[in-house]
């Protein structure tokens, strides 16, 4: 045994959180009838980046334990979290964990769950999960209040993926909820929506490791091997029934279950492989993990300064963070990432509209009538001392005060309105390191709104790299600009020649620096004689560097594009 067991993977057991969902099945003989129940329990994430996990296990299940921090108290992602089972129609069972602490005050945080849920205090249950105290009255409480799965066990067969992975022994993994009716190893069974037909090699369910069963019924959670290879054909909240139930005499089994809503990525970035042999080996890392994550998405790109690779969308920050760290751990690739930027709509001179997730995709200036960016509903929940550093923060993103409200008498809410674009480099960060980590933010899409926004270009002795471009607010343009060029020119290396870097929007260059060349000293042999000597050999040095220049080509070092993301942390 290990401290936390479900948290099988090594990133989230060194950053001490949840980034998939894990599902267990256990039996609880229970004290007061004595009867044991077969309980099936899903962990899953609580960070705003990864609430498509949550609202996905939410949708399989009939209640929600709502387990909040007894020394932290609630939290913006508690009260997004709170809201989707709400709207679930799940049954809510708040409890307070780490009640064990010394920095515990279980009396103030039960109020503000109380004020959050409207439950009396006193009936929030206490628990510690380190010591087990209090755990026992918790299964007491799930069995007693929470609704056993409802569904037709004679029914036509019917399973609801809510979760995959691939197994490079075995092929595709389909974690599945059986909703009605009984799945039996060996059977055909039919996935409704992409039509693929395949056997059960093997099924089971999670104790929590993989045990296999000869069947699994009506209110079961587990897991179906096909054999399947090919990760596109069963995809997650797609219907499974057996493929003797898939005609329309069967009834029920020919209406599939409700899936889950298209997930739309908000922050897009460029991966690209350092080493250009790699390129496939990206390609099947990414047709993987997407199986282990839905909510990733991408799609083939090229960059006159990267090469080939893929232009992926994630939900968030943390998600490219993980979803990068996983690809270069689990399937020992050596990445580089560009600027995260978002989506932006375009209205043309011509009236046509335009979907932008690449800032080097913009269009001339001239032929472009409007941009809209995307703007998000923040909430950011933080003690009452820290309420001017947050507002200060949040007008220098474009930020516009939507209210504010407080929890209780030493914690506030405070809603902004603010583009994505200006959250997606370094905000939380700064949201963090501005209220010694107290603070916690949780955001919505609210939709496309017009801005005064402008494309900046990165020039390097005359080209345009286009993996530096990206696209600013008109008022940032300058100090970003400047901000830029002044990085740059600490990490490109010299040349025998001088390389202008300028920072540019369309044709009108805003901000210069230049990389000083290295001099040979040519005279130095020179001693005292006639000055047109030294004169004809530093004429001959001048046509040396100007022929070098004409074709010498710089490259950028891997450390400039890191830099870059770095912008942040001069708080530009």
């Amino acid at each position: 045994m290990r401290a936390q067991y479900l948290d099988s993977m090594d990133i989230e057991r060194e950053r001490g959180i949840t980034i998939k969902a894990q599902a267990v099945r256990v039996f609880y003989k229970s004290a007061r009838d004595g009867q044991t129940y077969q309980l099936h329990l899903i962990d899953t994430p609580g960070h705003v980046d990864f609430t498509y996990e949550v609202s996905r296990s939410l949708a399989a299940c009939e209640g929600a334990l709502l387990v909040v921090d007894a020394s932290q108290g609630v939290e913006a992602q508690t009260v997004a979290n709170t809201y989707l089972a709400i709207e679930a129609g799940l049954e809510l069972i708040p409890c307070l964990n780490k009640i064990d602490l010394p920095g515990a005050e279980p009396q103030r945080v039960a109020g503000e769950v109380s004020e959050l849920i409207g439950e009396p205090p006193e009936s929030i249950l206490r628990i510690s999960g380190k010591t087990g105290e209090g755990v026992g009255e918790v299964l007491e409480e799930l069995i007693a209040r929470v609704p056993p799965p409802s569904g037709d066990p004679e029914g036509p067969p019917r399973a609801l993926i809510f979760d995959s992975e691939f197994d490079q022994y075995r092929g595709v993994i389909a974690y599945i909820r059986v909703v009605d009716g009984v799945f039996k190893k060996g059977e055909a069974i039919r996935a409704m929506a992409t039509g693929t037909e395949a056997d059960i090699d093997d099924i089971g369910f999670f104790s929590p490791q993989m045990m296999p069963t000869d069947q699994l019924g009506a209110g079961e959670v587990g897991y179906l091997i096909t054999g399947l290879k090919d990760v596109t054909l069963l995809r997650v909240g797609d219907t499974l029934t057996t493929r003797a139930h898939s005609g329309a005499s069967a009834g029920a089994a020919t209406e599939a279950l409700p899936g889950y809503r298209e997930v739309k990525p908000m922050v897009f970035c460029g991966l690209f492989p350092i080493d250009s042999d790699s390129y496939p080996d990206l390609r099947d890392a990414l047709e993987k993990l997407v199986l282990n994550d839905a909510a990733l998405s991408w799609e083939p790109e090229t960059s006159d300064a990267l090469g080939f690779g893929f232009r992926c969308g994630f939900l968030g920050l943390l998600h490219m963070d993980i979803v990068r760290e996983r690809l270069e751990r689990e399937y020992d690739l050596e990445l580089l990432a560009t600027m995260p930027s978002v989506e932006f709509d375009l209205t043309l001179t011509n009236g046509a509209e335009l979907e932008v997730h690449n800032p080097s995709d913009m269009p001339d200036p001239q032929t472009i009538e409007e941009i809209r960016e995307p703007f998000i509903h923040a909430s950011i929940i933080a003690p009452k001392e820290f309420v001017g550093a947050v507002m200060e923060l949040c007008q220098e993103r474009r930020g516009v005060h939507a209210g504010m409200s407080y929890l209780s008498p030493e914690r506030v809410q405070l809603n902004y309105e603010l583009p994505l674009a200006e959250i997606v480099l370094d905000f939380f960060d700064q949201l963090k390191s501005r209220t010694k980590g107290y603070a916690s933010l949780d955001y919505e899409l609210s939709g496309m709104k017009p801005s005064d926004l402008v494309k900046l270009d990165v020039l390097l002795a005359g080209d345009t790299v286009d993996a530096l471009s990206m696209v600013v607010h008109r008022d940032k343009a300058y100090e970003m600009g400047r901000t830029l060029t002044e990085k740059l020119r600490k990490r490109i290396p010299r040349q025998q020649y001088d390389v202008p870097i300028q920072a540019a929007i369309g044709a009108h260059v805003i901000a210069r620096e230049t990389v000083k060349a290295f001099r040979k000293d040519v005279i130095s042999g020179c001693y005292g004689g006639d000055i047109t000597r030294k004169k004809k050999l530093l004429a001959k040095q001048k046509e040396g560097k100007k022929r070098m220049k004409q074709v010498g080509r710089v490259e950028v070092p891997q450390e400039a594009f890191l830099s870059i993301l770095e912008i942040g942390e001069n708080g530009s």
